[in-house]
């Protein structure tokens, strides 16, 4: 069956031909003789005049409406071969290229991947992100149902339910969530040990949006060919690997560890998530040289990383699976998470806190709290408290 934007363009083909044959009709028809208003003879009971009057007045010449009828008809045979012609060239809801995945987003566009063919697509208006939770009706990731709107274009009908998110809050309204990347499997935290300097709290902020959105997450710590003492980087990222976090040490510059991380991104579909400057985009090219990337060094003026990377993009790997490169950033919210329940989030210091005086211990300030006692026995990490504070001062109550 056609689609519903289909047989609204067959319905307009249809209006417009029966208005080329109502001008044709109108064009062929001959000049009306003026109707004569004193045709009744001055004595109705004349029957000699009566009788040589028509018995009927003639409206049209004769033939006109046999015509008529003839051009009609040749009309609606032109007209039901022309829709014939449509429904067999028009896509079906069940052909496999109505359903697609968006590789990439912007603004009321996007482009959709039909079975390896890209689609330039608009978005049907009666889409909306509304009491949704969220900012953005589309996102990298979505599979969506796509309609035929022409040789190279197309329109979404609808959005697939999502398995998975990565998602932020919104710069505008931070009581939503702006969709970064839909359903992906993991989530690669990329960070550096040196320019930019590794920032543990955005870290932390990227575990729990991944254990939030359903999405497994990986630890990448890059650059550590600059590290004047990699034993050192290695313990600083000993907690995150006794919590079951798996972490992995690379570097694009002298290729160590991009065999790992060959093998850690195979056949998934991955995020890569991280400050300007960490290297994603270089890791990438370290992986495959084929993919077109930008790369640009860390201003030597903040000692943080320029955007390279202006959208989101997925990207296809040749080993199997799909990478989404995200624009790096220095801000991470964590929309509709609230004071009380970042601790489930943090089971090293959960396993803790029983042990405080009391039972609402906010583990920032109050005496006899066992997880700062922790903290200091060193049982505790103290930049996953630093983070742990830091974040639970920024969340509502």
């Amino acid at each position: 069956m056609p689609s519903r934007e289909e047989r609204r363009w067959q319905h307009h083909d249809a209006a417009k031909t029966m208005r080329r044959v109502r001008k044709q009709i109108k064009q062929n028809r001959k000049p009306k003789q003026p109707r004569c208003r004193d045709w009744m003879p001055a004595d109705p009971d004349d029957l000699d005049a009566l009788e040589v009057l028509p018995q009927s007045e003639r409206i049209m010449p004769r033939g006109e409406r046999e015509r008529r009828q003839n051009v009609m008809a040749e009309a609606l045979v032109a007209l039901e071969k022309e829709t014939d012609r449509g429904e067999a060239t028009a896509p079906s809801e069940e052909t496999p290229d109505q359903h697609g995945v968006v590789i990439e987003v912007s603004s009321s566009l996007c482009r959709v991947d039909l079975a390896g063919r890209s689609l330039l697509c608009g978005l049907r208006g009666s889409l909306s992100a509304q009491d949704t939770g969220f900012t953005n009706v589309v996102a990298v990731g979505d599979r969506v149902v796509v309609s035929r709107d022409g040789a190279d274009r197309g329109i979404v009908e609808s959005v697939l339910p999502r398995r998975s998110v990565l998602a932020r809050s919104d710069t505008f309204y931070p009581h939503l969530q702006q969709v970064i990347v839909a359903n992906a499997d993991q989530l690669l935290i990329v960070a550096s040990w040196r320019d930019p300097i590794l920032w543990f709290e955005l870290v932390d902020r990227y575990l729990i949006a991944a254990e939030r959105n359903n999405l497994s997450p990986i630890i990448c710590v890059n650059k550590i060919d600059l590290a004047e003492d990699v034993a050192e980087c290695r313990a600083a990222l000993q907690p995150y690997r006794a919590l079951g976090y798996r972490v992995l040490f690379t570097s694009a510059h002298s290729g160590e560890g991009v065999s790992d991380l060959r093998e850690a991104l195979r056949e998934q579909t991955t995020v890569l998530a991280g400050m300007s400057g960490v290297g994603k985009s270089s890791l990438l090219i370290a992986m495959q040289s084929s993919l077109q990337l930008r790369t640009a060094n860390v201003s030597e003026q903040s000692g943080e990383g320029r955007h390279t990377t202006s959208q989101v993009s997925r990207l296809e790997l040749e080993m199997g699976g799909f990478v989404v490169d995200t624009p790096g950033i220095r801000e991470f919210g964590l929309s509709g998470l609230r004071r009380g329940e970042l601790i489930r989030f943090y089971p090293d210091i959960a396993a803790v806190e029983g042990a405080c005086r009391f039972g609402d211990c906010s583990h920032t300030h109050e005496p006899g709290c066992a997880v700062k006692a922790a903290v200091r026995q060193g049982r505790v990490s103290k930049t996953r408290y630093h983070s742990y504070t830091k974040i639970t001062r920024a969340l509502p109550t």
